[in-house]
């Protein structure tokens, strides 16, 4: 999403020729050749390290039935180029047991930590059992990582009678604390799925930064070349509640914007042309997948194919989307526009073609109760005008129109069971009746969807800020709103898909408590929003009334 924060001056981006000079390899070859490196000049145990290798943390992730992959990073000096490490391969155990003492371990094996990835790590361990509960560590040298738990998904077609999951987005480390994070490790959760903006690209001081956290001056400055996305990972990764997070179950990511650059659109954006652009891009999408809990990513063409899709038994579907690298340039120059007729333009697209068709072959295709669309910007129509006349986003889905209005068709067409959209970028919480014509107050809902709001991004935030009120007023679809920080879970069964919003009061501050703000629940082959009658329970604060004021328990929520 787009930041009110003062514009600076002009990236220097360096040309593909000074890139090439200094870096001594291609972008293409960077970041869309196949993730296999050539040989580094050796491989060396490193017995002891000047500090944990581990500093980062570990992950897991792309759960499959019989499949997950498990992440980590050797970084004894996080902030350090290339995280302190020498240049040389280093071996890197690892094992994964049924049991959290490891007495009972099924697999076991060694892998290597790269230079050429910055000494990343993706194992993606095999022949495990479908749904099952599963604990996993790693060793360098003496060194011994924490344990992490991770889940495969149920067999195929098997019939799941619950699954619980929750969902992430938008984390600016220089707007406030994951106090999120350190709740959401203590629920008990299935699944993590995260909708993109990891990172930001800004200097950390940027809002103020973490007054009690200072940095190195490299960290000022917003992230252009390979070595400042990797810092910057590193700096997001040393958090402890958001590694407790990542350690507490398997994840499944998207990237939004900044894991690049503030609203770009496929190779468009003003800071470069194109042709300089794509070497930024190469150098973000490579850093992504450094640190993320991804089996290596299939080139296409100029482009990285992050698209994909998770089957949990019969149960429910995750389509995963990419909303950034295939999409049209922004209509009418970006921004909120009234009047805009670029938008309307069918020749333009958010998804692209190929990821289009994708989605809706395998939306027809599906044999779930439940199919999910994990996706970055809110679905739904958001018109920012209440008096008459309508202003839009153009960089949400409603600055390209007809493509919403294919994917909408094709879900009608499809039959496509429960659809549920899922939501983030905004830095807000709603929820909403997806409608085939928004424009007709009469016209059916075909699908539910979630705006979940950001962990971290925004600051504060407000239960109800200056968007609330105009958008319950304008929007006869969304059906509630929330201005402050937080994450969603979500209650799965056959019958029932139950959604609560959760929610800290604050995040410039560290130790803030988390309370359910709503709850809502959607019943099997019927769409739309029906109020869970515990929100008004969940609803309440466990705050001192001296440190926020309490809210209504259902202010916000559309009757």
């Amino acid at each position: 999403m787009g930041r009110n924060v003062e514009a600076g001056p002009a990236l220097s981006v360096p040309s593909r020729r000074r890139f090439l000079g200094y870096s001594g390899i291609g972008a293409l070859a960077l970041a869309f050749g196949p993730l296999r490196a050539e040989p580094s000049s050796s491989t060396r145990e490193v017995s002891r390290f000047k500090s944990d290798p581990f500093s980062l943390g570990i992950a897991s992730g792309d759960p499959l039935p019989d499949s997950v992959v498990l992440w980590t990073r050797l970084a004894p000096e996080p902030l350090a180029s290339l995280g302190g490490m020498e240049p040389h391969r280093v071996p890197v155990r690892w094992q994964v047991a049924e049991d959290a003492r490891f007495r009972r371990v099924v697999r076991r094996g060694t892998a290597t930590a790269r230079p050429e990835y910055a000494h990343s790590v993706h194992v993606d361990v095999r022949g495990l059992r479908p749904g099952r509960e599963y604990f996993y560590r790693f060793q360098a040298g003496n060194q011994i990582s924490p344990t992490g738990r991770t889940k495969t998904a149920p067999a195929p077609g098997a019939t799941a009678n619950a699954f619980t999951f929750g969902m992430v987005s938008c984390q600016a480390w220089f707007d406030g604390y994951y106090t999120a994070y350190g709740h959401l490790a203590k629920e008990d959760l299935d699944l993590v799925v995260h909708l993109g903006d990891y990172l930001y690209e800004y200097g950390v001081q940027t809002n103020g930064g973490r007054p009690d956290t200072p940095v190195p001056a490299k960290f000022h400055t917003p992230t252009l070349h390979l070595s400042d996305y990797r810092d910057r990972y590193a700096l997001y990764k040393l958090d402890p509640e958001l590694q407790a997070a990542h350690a507490r179950a398997p994840w499944i990511v998207t990237w939004d914007d900044h894991e690049v650059v503030d609203n770009y659109a496929d190779l468009a954006h003003p800071s470069a042309p194109p042709e300089d652009f794509l070497v930024r891009r190469a150098n973000a999408y490579r850093a992504y997948w450094e640190h993320m809990p991804l089996r290596p990513l299939e080139p296409a063409g100029q482009n990285m194919s992050l698209y994909r899709r998770f089957t949990f038994g019969r149960l429910l579907e995750f389509n995963v989307l990419d909303t950034r690298q295939y999409r049209s340039d922004q209509a009418c120059g970006d921004g909120l526009k009234t009047g805009c007729e670029q938008r309307l333009d069918p020749a333009r697209t958010l998804l692209g073609g190929a990821q289009e068709a994708w989605l809706l072959d395998g939306l027809g295709r599906s044999q779930a109760k439940w199919n999910v669309l994990a996706q970055q910007m809110m679905l739904s129509q958001v018109d920012f005008n209440t008096e008459p006349g309508q202003a839009f986003s153009m960089d949400m889905w409603d600055g390209y129109k007809p493509s919403r209005d294919r994917l909408l068709t094709g879900l009608v067409e499809r039959k496509v069971r429960n659809p549920i959209v899922l939501s983030g970028d905004f830095h807000r919480s709603m929820a909403a009746n997806v409608k085939r014509d928004f424009d007709d107050p009469a016209s059916p809902t075909i699908a539910t969807e979630f705006l979940g709001s950001s962990v971290s991004s925004g600051m504060d935030g407000a239960d109800m800020d200056e968007f609330g009120s105009q958008f319950l007023a304008a929007n006869d679809h969304i059906r509630f709103y929330n201005g402050q920080r937080g994450y969603m879970t979500f209650d799965v069964t056959p019958d029932t898909w139950n959604a609560s919003y959760r929610v800290v009061p604050y995040v410039r501050e560290r130790g803030a408590p988390v309370f359910t703000r709503a709850s809502f629940a959607v019943e099997d082959g019927k769409p739309g929003l029906q109020a869970d009658s515990k929100s008004a329970a969940r609803g309440r604060r466990y705050l001192p009334a001296s440190k926020v004021e309490p809210p209504e328990p259902l202010k916000g929520i559309r009757k």
